[in-house]
This record gives structure tokens, C-alpha cells and sequence, in this order.
């Protein structure tokens, strides 16, 4: 359930982010998660999450042939993917799912470093987080810490229809 915000903003890192106040069941969201991935795009690029922390939620990868473009470096999408992939979790993992639902909105990506082999980890972190939207910095870094990718992801939050709250199917 999402409490008032109370007005006062927290500081992080400099920045003023709203932080909502969610009772959030961890084992339930990790369990639903974890169910929900064979039938999505993490099983087969092989995407697996390793950090369920909704203020540093990270998710891996190992490069294979799967995620590279022609000239066989590690094609842009698939860090784009990851970026929006990891900041929706955090979002997720922020406000109650049986009342609201959260979508990605925009994505800013910028790739600094090519990557034929190797693992990723895409970490992201709140940078704003109110009623309606929330902002994330994602970054995307390699086995030995270097930057592959900077990401900055903006997330609506919007409350579930009706229908959707009893588990009614939409039309």
C-alpha cells in the first residue's frame, strides 16, 4: 500500500528523490518474478537478476553469440534491454503491484565501450521517485568494472483499472 508522502524530499548523492513508503512483500515479489521469467525475454538471452534491492536492483548477462550484431561486438538493444529491464524491477519492487502497475516511458542509452566477450551487470539506481514517475541511472559494466553503457530511464507509475485489480481479462 503507498502511504502519504509526508513533503519532506530525501537526499541522496546530492540529489533531492521523493522516496514512497511501500510494503512491499520481498519473498512474494522475488517468487512472482522468478515464475514470470521462462516467459519472458530473460530466459532465453539469458538474463538473470542477482540483486532484488528496489534503491540498487542489479541484473547479469554472459555474452554469446546471441547478443551480438554482424560485426560481432555486443549490439547496442541488448544493453538498451538491460537498462530498462533492471530500472522496471526497481520500479516494480517500489509500489504496490496490486494497485498500480509501472511501464518505461523514455530511455536515454549511451554506449562507451564495444564488448565481444564477457559478463554484464546492470545496476540501477533511483535518481527521483514520486506518485507518478520515477528516473533511474543504470549503469552497465563488465566483469572487471569498466562502463559498457550509461543509461538513464524514466518510469510511469499508474494505478490498475478495476478490472485489472479483481483479475478480471481485459478486452
Amino acid at each position: 500500500m503507498i502511504r502519504e508522502y509526508s513533503g519532506r524530499p530525501a537526499r541522496r548523492r546530492g540529489l533531492s528523490c521523493i522516496r514512497q513508503e511501500v510494503a512491499v512483500d520481498r519473498e512474494e515479489f522475488i517468487r512472482v518474478v522468478e515464475e514470470a521469467n521462462p516467459h519472458t525475454v530473460f530466459e532465453p538471452l539469458g538474463i538473470r537478476i542477482t540483486r532484488f534491492d528496489p534503491d540498487q536492483m542489479q541484473i547479469a548477462l554472459e555474452i554469446d553469440e546471441r547478443h551480438r550484431q554482424h560485426l560481432g561486438v555486443l549490439h547496442g538493444g541488448v544493453s538498451a534491454l538491460l537498462a530498462e529491464s533492471v530500472a522496471s524491477l526497481a520500479a516494480a519492487m517500489s509500489v504496490d503491484l496490486h494497485t498500480h502497475t509501472v511501464a518505461g516511458v523514455d530511455l536515454n542509452v549511451t554506449h562507451v565501450r564495444a564488448k565481444r566477450t564477457g559478463s554484464l551487470l546492470a545496476t540501477a539506481r533511483p535518481l527521483f521517485r514520486g506518485r507518478t514517475t520515477q528516473v533511474y541511472s543504470v549503469e552497465v559494466t563488465d566483469e572487471a568494472g569498466a562502463l559498457v553503457c550509461a543509461a538513464r530511464c524514466t518510469i510511469a507509475v499508474r494505478p490498475r483499472r478495476a478490472a485489472e485489480r479483481t483479475g478480471e481479462a481485459r478486452d
